[in-house]
């Protein structure tokens, strides 16, 4: 880590000395934390990357260095590695790491601790109880939402920037624009511009806050640009500002299949034929799957498997649930669980 009396050149010269200090039949990795503490540190990743033979791997807070920035300084020289927080799987690995003493707990319990506190790893290696869970990611989400996106951005009005965010987690997997939101805040004569909610949106975004997911004409084969939904980088969000409840199930549902699919390098939009909407459509390279995600089938069985019947390819299709009772295949399409949708090996 660096800190900001700490300028490039020294930087320079400490990495570069510790390289050379290095065993010359090993490959050298560095690793620089925190490094928008120092003014101008481009210009020593960029001449160590020039003159060494190092692989370089740069982390910075959200509220000083955006990825999008790193692009900039290191043109044509990076790779962006998205990290997010844990899978099912790594959930149940935390857990059996922690508590290896808890040797009676079945999936369907880890799914319930998952689906209840989140992804987050110190969640995940600790025994608190949900309302601790919440209270801590609730610092989570004040440290990011209130201090860094709002200092970044000067945002003068933080009462109606959190009014806007709490809108979002409500309207968790639903369709709405900044349109939508306008609208929703003049019907309770709050004043607030469609640019401004178009702003907070984006810069919810860059603060990998939320993600967007855009629609897809199956037909017309063309993303279109209008009606996409948002879905948090943790499900915990939610819960540290409104606690659980069963009726945000199905949307909670949705956002824990959209983060699965982006963690295995897929992008994923929602779908739609003709009138009818795909929950999701995942994409990468020449894979290609579709998405229905439920609750319990049986509520939902004609809308989940019907509109996955007009699509005629042959690419994979799943409606994923949290109903054992029915699954299984029905006409090529797979009807999973979502505990073995999580847990799959070959998505």
């Amino acid at each position: 880590e660096f800190n900001e009396d700490f300028d490039y050149k020294n930087m320079h010269k400490e990495l570069l000395s510790l390289i050379e200090n290095a065993d010359k039949n090993q490959k050298v990795y560095l690793l620089l934390d925190e490094v928008q503490e120092v003014e101008n540190w481009e210009k020593c990743v960029n001449s160590l990357f020039e003159t060494q033979n190092v692989d370089i791997y740069v982390t910075g807070s959200n509220s000083k260095l955006l990825s999008s920035e790193i692009s900039t300084y290191l043109t044509g020289r990076f790779v962006q590695i998205p990290i997010f927080t844990l899978s099912f799987s790594e959930f149940i690995d935390f857990k059996k790491h922690y508590f290896p003493t808890n040797t009676e707990i079945s999936l369907e319990k880890y799914f319930e601790q998952y689906l209840k506190s989140g992804g987050f790893p110190f969640i995940a290696k600790t025994n608190h109880n949900q309302e601790e869970n919440y209270q801590i990611i609730d610092g989570i989400y004040s440290t990011v939402v209130t201090r860094d996106i709002s200092k970044r951005h000067n945002i003068s009005n933080l009462e109606m920037f959190n009014r806007v965010v709490r809108f979002i987690l409500e309207n968790l997997g639903k369709n709405f624009s900044a349109k939508t939101i306008f609208d929703f805040f003049k019907s309770q004569q709050r004043s607030i511009s469609i640019e401004t909610i178009y702003n907070y949106l984006a810069w919810l975004e860059e603060a990998f806050i939320i993600y967007r997911c855009n629609r897809f004409d199956i037909q017309g084969k063309n993303v279109l640009k209008t009606q996409e939904k948002y879905y948090l980088s943790d499900i915990g969000f939610k819960y540290s500002q409104f606690g659980f409840s069963p009726k945000s199930i199905a949307s909670v549902l949705e956002n824990i299949v959209y983060l699965e699919l982006r963690r295995r390098g897929f992008t994923v939009y929602i779908g739609k034929f003709a009138d009818k909407e795909i929950d999701f459509i995942a994409t990468k390279q020449n894979e290609k799957l579709y998405v229905q995600v439920c609750r319990t089938l049986p509520d939902d069985s004609d809308r989940e498997i019907d509109n996955l019947k007009l699509i005629k390819d042959n690419y994979p299709k799943y409606v994923v649930t949290m109903d054992s009772l029915v699954c299984g295949n029905v006409d090529g399409i797979q009807i999973v669980h979502i505990k073995d949708f999580l847990l799959m090996k070959f998505l």
